[in-house]
C-alpha cells in the first residue's frame, strides 16, 4: 500500500537528524515511516507521521545550525525568540492536549505556554531539542460547541 502525502508538508532541517527522529517520537508521539542515510552518514531524508499529517526532516549540510544554536551567538535571533509565539513553526492537531503536553514536558521539551483555551482551540506551545517551535491544538470533539 502506498502512503499518500498530504497537501502541505513541513520540511525541517536538524543538525542531528537521527537524534531528532528519536526525540520527536518520544516527546511528541510522531511515528517514523521513512529514514534514508546519506553517503556521508547524515540523515538525507526522513518522514514522520504526526496524527494524520506528515513532516519531513533531514540534516542539510555540516554548515547548518539549528534555531537554538543560532540564538547562542545572534542577538537579533535571541530577541525575536523572546516571545512564546510560534516563529516559523508547525501546528499539529492532537486528540488530547493535556496528555500530549505532559508527554512533551516529561521528554524535556521547552514549554513556551501551558495548555490554554482560545483560538484556534485548546492549545500549548513548545520548542523541540533544536529550537524549532510547535503549536499543538486539541482536535474538536464531536458535538462540542
Amino acid at each position: 500500500m502506498t502512503k499518500t502525502i498530504p497537501g502541505v508538508v513541513p520540511m525541517l532541517a536538524y543538525q542531528d537528524g537521527f537524534a531528532a527522529l528519536e526525540w520527536l517520537a518520544a516527546a511528541f508521539g510522531f511515528r517514523e515511516r521513512t529514514r534514508i542515510m546519506g553517503l556521508d552518514g547524515s540523515l538525507a531524508h526522513a518522514e514522520m507521521e504526526a496524527g494524520d499529517g506528515l513532516i519531513m526532516l533531514a540534516t542539510p549540510s555540516p554548515d547548518y545550525e539549528s534555531p537554538r544554536r543560532h540564538r547562542e551567538h545572534c542577538d537579533r535571533a535571541r530577541k525575536w525568540a523572546s516571545v512564546p509565539w510560534i516563529i516559523d513553526g508547525v501546528l499539529v492537531v492532537v486528540d488530547d492536549i493535556d496528555q500530549h503536553y505532559e508527554r512533551a514536558k516529561g521528554a524535556g521539551a521547552t514549554i513556551l505556554s501551558a495548555p490554554e483555551n482560545g483560538p484556534p482551540g485548546r492549545r500549548y506551545r513548545a520548542e523541540d531539542l533544536e529550537g524549532h517551535r510547535w503549536m499543538f491544538v486539541e482536535r474538536e470533539k464531536p458535538g462540542a460547541t
